[in-house]
Formats: structure tokens, C-alpha cells, sequence
């Protein structure tokens, strides 16, 4: 038995530079993901603007109109499928597949905030327990010097990990929103489109 714990209590001890290795480099990652998202929130501020006054006058007798008043310059995920949706307006299963295709993108692009959500303080809390076993056994043997290290790690760890998850958490939330939202918008489009193509056949 004595041999069976010592053994899990090498590979745990052994897991400990892997788990903040990886740490860092999800919270370097998750501080990219914070400046991104200001850089995605000011341009979805400019989108929303002309796709909403877009939205508002759209109907199905100036359906055809909709590539001439959308931004030229601007390559968001909402423009771009409001272009192939309009180059596609004929076709209803493209056009439920080009719905079908902006959820998957959508999703793709909340990809490293789920990561960072789940991975952040599973992490954290590996990083925490690991060095809680030598700061026992420093506590044990008298080494207090030991045991302040381990327990320093262990506490940097927690903290690291927490602020992590809650980056991805808070990113992760916003721009399920903003994606929803997009959504209800070109769901609204491709019902206008159908209702046109149905009215043009009768």
C-alpha cells in the first residue's frame, strides 16, 4: 500500500510544473482574448448601428436592395452572411444551410472562452493541491521555509486560475448575446427572402 500511495504522490508532485506551464500560458492567452474583444466590441458597435436601421427598413418589396446598404468595409461574421444569404435568396435549403453554417462559425469563435471557462479553474485547483502534499510534509518535518513556498504556489495558483475562468466567463457570456442577436437577425432575413420568393410565384 505504502508503495501505491508514494507512487501517486510522485506522479502528482510531478504534474505540478506541467499544470503552471499551462496556466500561464491560458491566462497569456485569455489577456490576447480580452484585447480582441474590445477590438470585436467596437466594431459590433458600428455594425449594429447600420445593420439595425438595415433591419428597420428592409421589407419584402426592397428585399433586392440590402448588398447596396450594408458597410463596404466591414467583414464581420453578421455582414458576411447577410451578403451570401442575399446572393442566395432563391435557394431556401442554402439558405437554411447558411443559417446552419453562422452557428457553427459562431460557435467557433467562442471556442477559447469555453476553454478558458472550464480549463481556467480546473487548473487553478490542480495547481492548489498539488503543493498542499510537500507543504504537509514541510509542516511535518519542521521545514517552514518549504512549506511558505508550496503554500505561496498553491495560493498564486488558485488566483491565476479563477481569474482565468472568469475572463472566458465573462467574454463567453457577452458575445453569446451578441450572437443570438445576430441570429434573430438573419433568421428575420431569410423569412422575408421566403415570403418573397412564395409572393414572386404567385
Amino acid at each position: 500500500m505504502e508503495t501505491i500511495t508514494n507512487t501517486l504522490y510522485w506522479i502528482s508532485t510531478g504534474l505540478l510544473v506541467p499544470v503552471v506551464i499551462t496556466l500561464l500560458l491560458l491566462f497569456g492567452r485569455s489577456l490576447v482574448l480580452i484585447g480582441s474583444f474590445f477590438g470585436h466590441y467596437t466594431q459590433k458597435v458600428k455594425t449594429d448601428v447600420a445593420i439595425h436601421k438595415t433591419i428597420e427598413q428592409i421589407n419584402v418589396n426592397n428585399l433586392s436592395s440590402i448588398g447596396d446598404s450594408l458597410p463596404h468595409n466591414n467583414n464581420s461574421l453578421l455582414v458576411n452572411y447577410i451578403r451570401k444569404i442575399s446572393e442566395n435568396r432563391g435557394n431556401k435549403p442554402q439558405l437554411q444551410r447558411l443559417l446552419a453554417c453562422f452557428e457553427i462559425d459562431a460557435d467557433k469563435d467562442l471556442a477559447l472562452s469555453k476553454t478558458l471557462t472550464k480549463l481556467g479553474p480546473i487548473l487553478g485547483l490542480m495547481g492548489t493541491l498539488i503543493p498542499m502534499g510537500p507543504a504537509l510534509v514541510g509542516l511535518a518535518t519542521g521545514d517552514i521555509a518549504s512549506m511558505a513556498h508550496n503554500m505561496q504556489v498553491a495560493f498564486a495558483t488558485t488566483v491565476i486560475g479563477l481569474l482565468t475562468g472568469a475572463i472566458g466567463f465573462i467574454t463567453l457570456q457577452v458575445k453569446q448575446r451578441w450572437y443570438l442577436q445576430d441570429f434573430t437577425n438573419l433568421e428575420y432575413l431569410v423569412q422575408l427572402l421566403s415570403q418573397s420568393v412564395n409572393h414572386q410565384k404567385q
